[in-house]
Formats: C-alpha cells, sequence, structure tokens
C-alpha cells in the first residue's frame, strides 16, 4: 500500500466534502493508516500526542467519525474491549482477534467476497454489511 497515495485520496475525499483538513486532522489520519495494530481511539491519540500535542481525545473521535462516514476506515467493536479501526484495509474482511493480548491481525482470503455473495445468492439474503472475526490465542499468548 502506497501510504502517500492512500492519505492524498482521503484528503481528497474530505476536501471535497468541505470539511477541514487541519495539521492534527492529517496526524490522526497518518496514524490510522500506518498502523497494522489496529489501533483504538486512545491509541491514536497516544500515538500523534508526540507530534501534534495540541490535539484532543475529541478531535480524534471526530476525525474518526469523519473517516466512518467516507467509508475509508473500518471499525470493530469489540463489546466492552472498545473499538479497534483499521485504516489500511477498510473493506471488510477477516480477521483474527487474540482473547488474551488482543492483538488484531489481518487475514487474506482472496474468495471472501466470491463467499458472502454465494451465501447471499442461496439464501436469497441481501448483505448490506457483513463481518468475520475468527477469536483465540496467538502465537506469543500460546507460549
Amino acid at each position: 500500500m502506497d501510504i502517500q497515495k492512500r492519505l492524498d485520496h482521503i484528503i481528497s475525499l474530505l476536501k471535497e466534502r468541505g470539511n477541514r483538513v487541519t495539521p492534527q486532522r492529517i496526524a490522526i489520519i497518518k496514524a490510522i493508516i500506518t498502523s497494522e495494530a489496529h489501533p483504538s481511539a486512545d491509541l491514536i491519540h497516544k500515538t500523534i500526542i508526540k507530534t501534534s500535542p495540541t490535539t484532543s481525545l475529541a478531535t480524534v473521535y471526530k476525525t474518526i467519525k469523519l473517516l466512518k462516514d467516507i467509508n475509508e476506515i473500518l471499525e470493530l467493536d469489540l463489546g466492552e474491549e472498545g473499538s479497534r479501526y483499521d485504516g489500511r484495509r477498510p473493506h471488510p474482511h477477516p480477521h483474527m482477534i487474540c482473547n488474551s493480548c488482543g492483538e488484531i491481525r489481518d487475514s487474506e482470503m482472496d474468495d471472501f467476497s466470491s463467499i458472502i455473495d454465494e451465501l447471499a445468492k442461496q439464501s436469497g439474503f441481501h448483505v448490506q454489511s457483513h463481518r468475520f472475526d475468527i477469536f483465540g490465542l496467538c502465537a506469543s499468548c500460546r507460549k
């Protein structure tokens, strides 16, 4: 993934909608799209506060909402654990989630969309959205 192209694309979408593109927003977007860890809002805030000390947690949440509204991040609602965000692959795809440490890993399945399409076709169900999470223990926690 070309981070700069992704950043430019998101900034362009925000500008088209008439949203302000501030240095704080750019820092938040960069933190989300460069992280493979599927960060929480708190982790995003802790990451950017080092370089953007005036950025509030409220600004992080507002930016997350904007990015969700334009379908440029995927929210993983983990119930009591809170939400985590995937800005690298903002479309539905399988995630493997460790029950012990909370690590979230993307799973590569080339035919995932075709599986969803086939299930919809067989059942006559109109799929509006979907989510597929696999829970277990990561390699580190199994040791």
